[in-house]
C-alpha cells in the first residue's frame, strides 16, 4: 500500500480542511513541534482504512477523531495497491445529543489514469469510481482485500506508530506466526486441508447415497431384463392377431346394425301412424270463431250510437256559452254589492282622521309658542346673571372655589371659602336661572311629545286617504264591468243550464267508454276464437307432415273436422300393411347378433391365452387399445429394467470414483492436519527474514549485533561480550530501535519475494525512536533509509522531530499548530 494524497476535516487537530499531497514524496519526514500533529497524519491514513487508530484504543472509540467544537469529521485517503488505485472514505458526525457516530464509510476503486488534483474541483464521491464498500461492515472486507494485511498487521509492518514500533520484535511466537501466515499468505494452505477435509466428507456421503441406490436397483439383472423382453414378445404378438380379427367383428357387428335399422324403421313408421288422432272439440272451434265475430260487430254499432249523441250535447254545451265568463261575472256582482257598502264606513274613517289630526296640530303649536316663551326667560336669566357678576366679582369668583384651591387674583391658598352674603345679586340671578332653565327644558320635552303625537295622525290621515280613494276607483271599475249585464238572476239561469248540458255530456261520454270496453273484450273473444282455429289446423299440418313421407291425402282447408277424419282413416290402414313386415324384421336383427357374439368371444380367447384381462368394452378401438396397452406397458416394464441396469452400471463405476476421490483428498487433509508443511514454510520465512534483519542490524550496531532466533523467540548475539547471547527484551530503548527497525526494513525489503499472495509492502512509515539514538547512530540509520529509498521501489517515511534526520530527508511536511486548528506544508523536493 502506498499514500498518494490525505484530505483531512474536522479531524482530531486539523479542524480546517487540510491536504496532504504524498505524489512523488518516496523518501519524507514529518516534522515538527511535540504535540503539533505529526503522528495525527499516520491517524489520518489508519482512520481511513480500518476505522481506527492505536493510539485510541477502545475507551472511546470514534469520539476521539471529532475536533473538539466540530461536529462533523471527514477522511479520504487516495491510495495505490498492486498496482490499483483506490480512494478510500469515512465521515464521524455528532448528534443533537452529544452521540458520534459513523455516518459513511466507502472504498471505490479509481479508473486508470484519474489524476488526483481532480479532487480539488470538490467533484462527487459517485465520480470517483467503482463502488466496492458503501457501509463500515463491507469496508472491513473490502480494504483488507485492497491492501492485503488486516488492521493488526497493517500497524505492524507499515504504519508503525507511538509506542508500538517494537510490536513485531516483541510478539508473542503465536503471534508473530499470525503475522507471517497472513503476509506470505500461508492460510491457503489450512484453506486446501479444510477443502479436502469437506470434500473427504463430501466423497464419504455420496458413497453412501449410491450404496442405498444400488441396494433399490439390485432386481435390474440380465435374467429380469431377459424375462421381460419375451413377455413384450407375447404381448407385440397378442397386438397383431386382435388387429387381424377385428375387421371380421366389424363386417358382423355392421349387418347386424343394418338389420337392427330396419327393425327400428318399421317400429317408428308404426309409431307415427298410430300417433294419428283427432283431438276432441274440433268441431266446436269453427262455430265459437263465428259466434264471437257477430258479438263483435253487434259492440261496434253500440259504439257508434253512443259518439254521436255525445257530440250532439257537445255542440249544444259550447253553444250555450263559456261557464267561466259567467261565473266571473257574477262574482263582480256580488263585489259590486260588497264595495257599495263599504264606500261610506271609508269616508267616516277619513273624516275621523281629519279632525283628530287638526286638534293634535293645535296642540303641537301651542306647546311650540311656550316653548319659545321659555326660551326667551332663560335667556333673560342668563343674562341677569353676566350683569350681576360684573358688579359683584368677588362673590362670582367665590362660587367657584374649594377649601385648599389657589386665588386666581393673588394665586395665595385659600384654607377656607367665606360663605355669599345674603341679598347677593349673583346668588338670586343663579337662583333665577336655574329656574328659568328647568321651565325651558318642560317646554320642549311637551313640544316635542305633541309634535310626535300629530305626526303619527298625519301619517294615519295620509294613509286611510289612500285606502278611500282606492276603495272608489276598485268600484267604479267594478260597475263598467257590470254595466252590459243583463242581471243576476238572468247570470245564475245560464250558469244552471251549462251545469245541466255538462251532466248529460258526461253521462254521453260514459256510455261511449263502456261500449268501447265491451267492443274490445268481444274483439279479444274474437282474436282467442281464432287462435283456436289456428292452433287446431298447425296441430293437424303438425300431425299430417310427421307422416307426410307415406303420402296422406290432401286436406280440405274449409272443414276441419272432415279433414281430420280423412287423415285417421288413412293412417289405420297404413298401419295394418307394416305390421306383418315387422316379424320377419326382428327374426333377421336376433340372427345377426348370434353371429356378432360368436367373433367377439374368439378375440376375448386371444386375450386369455396370453395372460391377459379382455378388456370391458366390446367396441373394436376398446379390443385394439387393450392389446396396444399391454404391449405398451410390457415395453415400458423392459425398458424400465434396461435403463435401471445402466443406471446400476453407472452408479458402480461412480462408486470407484468416488472411492478414490476420498481416499486421496482424506490423505491430503492428513498431511496438512499437523500443519507439518506450513510450519516449514514458516520457519524457512523466518530464518530468511532473520539473516536479513540481522545484517541491517549488524549495519546499524557497527558489527555489535547478530539477530538470530531459537524456538520462536527473538535473541541478539554481542559480538562485543564474547558473542553472548541475550533476550531482545534486555536491549536499551536505543538498541530495541535499532532491533526493530532491522526488522521492519527486513520484512519490507524480503516480502515481495516470500509472498505467495498480493499482499506487498510497497511503504514503511516510522514514528519513533531516533530522539534516543547517538549521533553517529542516528547517521548509520539515515544511511540506511536513504539506501532503502534510493532503490524506489517502496515509499519510505519518517516521524520525527530531530532536526538533523530532518535535514537529511528531501521531502519535508512541516506540522505547526495555532490555536484554531493544526496544518501540513510540504517543504524541499
Amino acid at each position: 500500500m502506498r499514500p498518494l494524497r490525505l484530505d483531512m476535516a474536522g479531524f482530531t487537530v486539523f479542524r480546517d480542511e487540510t491536504t496532504v499531497d504524498f505524489t512523488d514524496a518516496d523518501y519524507f519526514a514529518l516534522v515538527g513541534p511535540t504535540g503539533s500533529g505529526k503522528s495525527t497524519v499516520l491517524d489520518g491514513i489508519c482512520f481511513a482504512l480500518y476505522g481506527t487508530v492505536p493510539r485510541w484504543g477502545s475507551a472511546r472509540g470514534i469520539v476521539n477523531a471529532l475536533s473538539p467544537s466540530a461536529t462533523e469529521a471527514r477522511v479520504r485517503l487516495v491510495f495505490e495497491s498492486a498496482g490499483e488505485r483506490y480512494v478510500a472514505t469515512r465521515v464521524v458526525r455528532r448528534d443533537g445529543r452529544g452521540n458520534v457516530k459513523t455516518a459513511g464509510a466507502g472504498l471505490q476503486h479509481m479508473p486508470p489514469g484519474f489524476d488526483v488534483t481532480r479532487l480539488d474541483t470538490g467533484m462527487s464521491l459517485d465520480d470517483l469510481g467503482e463502488v466496492l464498500a458503501g457501509t463500515p461492515a463491507e469496508m472491513d472486507r473490502a480494504v483488507t482485500e485492497a491492501v492485503g494485511l488486516p488492521y493488526e498487521q497493517f500497524t505492524s509492518c507499515v504504519v508503525l506508530p507511538q509506542g508500538q514500533f517494537a510490536d513485531f520484535l516483541h510478539a508473542k511466537p503465536a503471534t508473530r506466526q499470525q503475522i507471517l501466515v497472513n503476509l506470505l499468505g500461508l492460510h491457503v494452505y489450512e484453506e486446501v486441508q479444510a477443502l479436502a477435509q469437506a470434500r473427504g466428507t463430501t466423497a464419504e456421503t455420496k458413497l453412501s447415497a449410491i450404496d442405498q441406490m444400488l441396494e433399490g436397483l439390485a432386481d435390474a439383472d440380465d435374467e429380469a431384463v431377459d424375462a421381460a423382453a419375451a413377455h413384450l414378445g407375447r404381448m407385440r404378438e397378442l397386438t397383431s392377431a386382435v388387429e387381424q380379427a377385428t375387421p371380421g367383428l366389424r363386417e358382423i357387428r355392421a349387418r347386424e346394425a343394418e338389420a337392427a335399422q330396419a327393425r327400428d324403421a318399421l317400429r317408428t313408421e308404426m309409431a307415427a301412424l298410430t300417433g294419428v288422432r283427432m283431438p276432441a272439440g274440433s268441431a266446436e272451434i269453427v262455430a265459437a270463431v263465428a259466434t264471437a265475430r257477430e258479438v263483435a260487430a253487434a259492440a261496434a254499432d253500440e259504439i257508434r250510437g253512443a259518439e254521436e249523441r255525445e257530440e250532439k250535447i257537445r255542440g249544444e254545451l259550447i253553444a250555450a256559452g263559456d261557464p267561466g265568463s259567467l261565473k266571473l261575472l257574477l262574482d263582480r256582482h256580488q263585489e259590486l254589492e260588497r264595495l257599495t257598502g263599504q264606500a261610506e264606513w271609508f269616508a267616516g274613517e277619513v273624516s275621523v282622521a281629519e279632525v283628530e289630526f287638526r286638534d293634535a296640530a293645535s296642540a303641537a303649536e301651542l306647546a311650540h309658542s311656550a316653548q319659545v316663551g321659555a326660551a326667551q326667560l332663560l335667556e333673560q336669566a342668563r343674562a341677569d346673571y353676566t350683569e350681576a357678576q360684573k358688579l359683584d366679582r368677588a362673590v362670582a369668583l367665590r362660587t367657584h372655589l374649594r377649601d385648599g384651591d389657589a386665588c386666581p387674583v393673588c394665586e395665595q391658598t385659600v384654607a377656607h371659602v367665606p360663605a355669599v352674603p345674603a341679598g347677593s345679586a349673583v346668588a338670586t340671578a343663579e337662583a333665577t336661572g336655574k329656574a328659568a332653565r328647568a321651565a325651558a327644558e318642560v317646554a320642549e320635552a311637551a313640544f316635542k311629545q305633541r309634535d310626535a303625537v300629530a305626526r303619527k295622525l298625519e301619517s294615519n290621515l295620509e294613509r286611510k286617504r289612500a285606502q278611500h280613494e282606492h276603495h272608489l276607483a276598485r268600484l267604479a271599475e267594478v260597475r263598467a264591468v257590470v254595466a252590459d249585464s243583463p242581471g243576476v238572476e238572468a247570470v245564475q239561469q245560464r250558469l244552471a243550464e251549462l251545469n245541466r248540458l255538462q251532466k248529460l255530456l258526461e253521462d254521453a261520454g260514459g256510455r261511449v267508454r263502456t261500449g268501447r270496453e265491451a267492443h274490445r273484450r268481444a274483439q279479444r273473444a274474437v282474436a282467442v276464437a281464432e287462435e283456436q282455429q289456428r292452433s287446431a289446423w298447425r296441430a293437424f299440418d303438425t300431425t299430417r307432415d310427421a307422416v307426410a313421407r307415406f303420402g296422406p291425402p290432401p286436406a280440405d282447408r274449409d272443414d276441419l273436422a272432415l279433414s281430420w277424419r280423412s287423415l285417421v282413416d288413412w293412417a289405420s290402414a297404413e298401419r295394418t300393411v307394416r305390421e306383418s313386415s315387422l316379424a320377419d324384421a326382428e327374426a333377421a336383427v336376433a340372427a345377426a347378433h348370434e353371429a356378432t357374439a360368436s367373433s367377439l368371444r374368439t378375440i376375448r380367447a386371444l386375450f386369455a391365452d396370453a395372460g391377459v384381462a379382455a378388456p370391458a368394452g366390446t367396441g373394436d378401438a376398446d379390443l385394439i387399445r387393450a392389446a396396444a396397452v399391454a404391449a405398451e406397458r410390457a415395453e415400458s416394464a423392459w425398458q424400465r429394467l434396461v435403463d435401471r441396469r445402466e443406471q446400476a452400471r453407472e452408479f458402480t463405476e461412480q462408486r470407484a470414483g468416488l472411492l478414490r476421490d476420498a481416499r486421496v483428498a482424506k490423505s491430503l487433509a492428513g498431511h496438512l492436519r499437523a500443519n507439518n508443511f506450513e510450519r516449514w514454510l514458516l520457519e524457512e520465512a523466518l530464518d530468511l527474514l532473520v539473516d536479513g534483519a540481522s545484517g541491517i542490524l549488524r549495519e546499524l550496531t557497527a558489527g555489535q549485533y547478530d539477530l538470530i532466533h531459537e524456538k520462536g523467540e527473538f535473541f541478539v548475539v554481542d559480538h562485543f561480550d564474547a558473542d553472548l547471547q541475550r533476550g531482545v527484551r534486555t536491549l536499551s530503548g536505543g538498541e530495541t530501535f535499532q532491533a526493530s527497525l532491522a526488522l521492519a526494513l527486513a520484512l519490507s525489503e524480503q516480502l515481495a519475494g516470500m509472498s505467495a499472495t498480493a499482499a506487498s509492502l510497497e511503504s514503511i512509515v516510522l514514528d519513533e525512536g531516533f530522539g534516543t539514538l547517538d549521533a553517529s547512530t542516528l547517521d548509520v540509520v539515515a544511511a540506511t533509509l536513504e539506501s532503502l529509498a534510493a532503490r524506489g521501489d517502496r515509499m519510505v517515511g519518517v516521524v520525527t522531530h530531530v532536526q538533523a534526520l530532518a535535514d537529511r530527508i528531501p521531502v519535508r511536511f512541516e506540522v505547526h499548530k495555532n490555536a484554531k486548528s493544526a496544518y501540513v506544508t510540504r517543504t524541499g523536493l
